[in-house]
């Protein structure tokens, strides 16, 4: 019993965009990005494993219905 594919793509896509700003905020300063890195790794983790565990896999179109679909479920 895994995670559920629907919340492992999510979070891959939000935490893959809140490492964007830091990478980019690093690189301006002239730092080494190596916690953006990390969560870069994570949402790649999380993004292959949804797409390889979902029957059928995700095409673009899924991914609103799953954020949907995710966000539905915790908020009620």
């Amino acid at each position: 019993m895994g995670i559920d594919t629907d919340l492992a793509l999510v979070v891959g896509v939000v935490v893959g965009a809140f490492a964007l700003p830091s990478i980019v905020s690093a690189m301006i300063d002239g730092r080494s990005p190596r916690v953006a890195m990390v969560t870069i790794v994570i949402s790649g983790v999380s993004l292959v494993y949804a797409l390889k565990t979902q029957p059928g896999g995700y095409e673009l179109g899924d991914v609103p219905r799953a954020f949907a679909a995710v966000m539905g479920r915790y908020i009620h």
